[in-house]
């Protein structure tokens, strides 16, 4: 069967674009790998009237809901290619299988890019986290830090202190300049420069940072902004055009969501320097309206 739309990708972005092209009563076929990046974390917050909602949960009821559609199918599995035809597309599954449609949403995702320290990646998305929007209210007051990762990193320092108390951890790297300094010891910030040597904690709660000298601080929340990587190639293959976001490559699109790439959208943490799954969403609603009246008009 041939779909008015393929969606690479069934976390937020994917299946928002996914039920505004079946309420337009397309055929929508959404291939997804099954791994969200929010995967490793227990509970979600700031999403609409989903606050504090495991995001397992919030996506299973979305599939639901969108596979309730008639013309709507899922397909597990994961993209491994895409062509662009005369008439439309190409998408080659990693099994081999072929599917067609008219139009595709990319909505893949990204991956985070974790320093290799011991206990670190045991902890991402519960204790070790990237965005205090979304995590840090249940942190508040408690012992923070901020990994010390990019240049964006001080950034951070300062905006994770509104939380609570902040030590910004160098990781051996060289202090910042006297105006960052400044910026840092203003907000209440605390400099270790040491490296760290592992994160020690039970998987879920953290209970302290070993540095390299030996010592042992203890903390309750670690929080870094780790670079990102697109979780495929599919875009780079079809020609879209990407840039530098950041904390990694992005693709380019429009304000409606449409790549460089005539009949391609692309939605979600693929398009954004920034991340969460109100914007995740909200991207996704907005690439299935355009890519629904791209095929009407």
């Amino acid at each position: 069967m041939r779909h008015d739309a393929i969606i690479i990708g069934g976390s937020f972005a994917g299946l928002s674009a996914a039920i505004y092209l079946a309420r337009a009563r397309r055929k929508v076929c959404i291939v997804d790998a099954g791994e969200p990046r929010n995967r490793f974390a227990s509970h979600s917050h700031g999403f609409f009237a989903q606050d504090g909602s495991a995001p397992g949960a919030m996506l299973a009821a979305a599939r639901a809901q969108v596979g309730a559609y008639p013309a709507t199918t899922f397909v597990a599995g994961k993209a491994a290619a895409a062509e662009k035809q005369a008439d439309g597309f190409s998408v080659r599954l990693a099994t081999g299988e072929m599917l067609e449609g008219d139009r595709l949403v990319l909505a893949f995702g990204i991956s985070d890019e974790l320093p290799e320290i011991p206990g670190l990646a045991a902890h991402w998305g519960r204790a070790v986290l990237h965005c205090p929007y979304c995590h840090g209210y249940e942190f508040s007051g408690k012992r923070l830090g901020v990994l010390n990762v990019s240049p964006m990193s001080t950034h951070q320092a300062m905006l994770i202190a509104e939380w609570g108390p902040t030590t910004f951890y160098l990781n051996g790297a060289a202090a910042p300049d006297e105006a960052v300094l400044a910026g840092l010891a203003g907000r209440g910030v605390a400099i270790e420069e040491a490296r760290l040597r592992a994160v020690h904690g039970d998987g879920t709660r953290l209970s302290s940072v070993e540095l390299d000298d030996g010592r042992r601080v203890e903390a309750d929340a670690l929080f870094l902004g780790p670079r990102t990587r697109l979780n495929s190639d599919i875009a780079a293959g079809l020609g879209c055009a990407s840039e530098e976001g950041p904390l990694g490559q992005i693709i380019r699109t429009d304000d409606t969501r449409a790549t460089t790439v005539a009949g391609v959208f692309a939605a979600g943490d693929i398009t954004r320097g920034a991340h969460n799954v109100t914007w995740a969403s909200a991207d996704g609603v907005t690439a299935g309206i355009a890519a629904h009246r791209s095929l009407v008009f």
